[in-house]
């Protein structure tokens, strides 16, 4: 089985083919570049490279979320966009889960720190591959304080890493820089597994998990609140 996976949800671009859960190639780009500008260029680049044709796709995987609003969303459009009309398999895989399928095989908790800004990040705990709390946005500060129960290693990875880094945290490990990223080879294996187990959809039902409403929205309603209106 051939799957094409992609992440967007940070400012890492990466795209990932894969035969089951073995990597047949990997395209990763870390710049400021617009994902719309680099999302389908690299996926084209990487099936030539590996002499795969779109039809020998046999499903499609995009980290859903959370992550940046405009990430997420451009990630989503672009797996739809490819899946449209070809009656493929679709999976929507976690950024969180994702990120800790970096550190597969670490031994302690894995907490992903994606920065929501405002002192905030999308975070879970995991540990052996399962989640210790529900997936959300909290402050820091909050995160670090549920984490001193835990008297075990943690490593951090995701794009709110440098938010931990001047932070008193019991038991910090070091986690390499290379697996802090978002990797859509990480994406690829979880959805395999989704597939596997049959939690799949169609590029119709594919949706993006925000987390929370986008900021523009949230500052309308505060807006609101503070005029009384709502």
């Amino acid at each position: 089985m051939k799957i094409l996976a992609i992440d967007s949800t940070a400012n890492t671009s990466t795209v990932a083919l894969l035969e089951n859960e073995a990597l047949i190639a990997l395209y990763t780009v870390n710049t400021e570049n617009t994902h719309s500008e680099t999302l389908l260029p690299m996926v084209k680049s990487m099936l030539e490279s590996a002499s795969v044709s779109p039809e020998e796709i046999d499903a499609y995987a995009v980290a859903n979320g959370p992550g940046s609003f405009t990430g997420v969303r451009i990630g989503v459009a672009t797996v739809k966009g490819l899946a449209f009309g070809r009656d493929k398999r679709c999976v929507a895989v976690s950024t969180t889960e994702a990120l800790s399928e970096n550190l597969e095989g670490f031994d302690g908790i894995i907490c992903p720190v994606m920065n929501a800004r405002r002192g905030q990040v999308y975070t879970c705990i995991y540990k052996n591959g399962k989640p210790l709390i529900e997936e959300g946005c909290m402050m820091l500060d909050e995160l670090i304080s549920m984490l001193e129960k835990y008297d075990e290693k943690i490593y951090f990875t995701g794009d709110g890493y440098e938010l931990t880094l001047d932070k008193e945290i019991k038991n910090k490990c070091h986690t390499p820089e290379m697996l802090r990223y978002s990797n859509a080879y990480s994406v690829g294996k979880v959805a395999y597994r989704k597939i596997v187990s049959g939690d799949y959809i169609t590029d119709t039902d594919l949706r993006v998990n925000y987390l929370r409403k986008p900021q523009a929205e949230r500052e309308r309603e505060e807006k609101l609140k503070s005029e009384g209106k709502l």
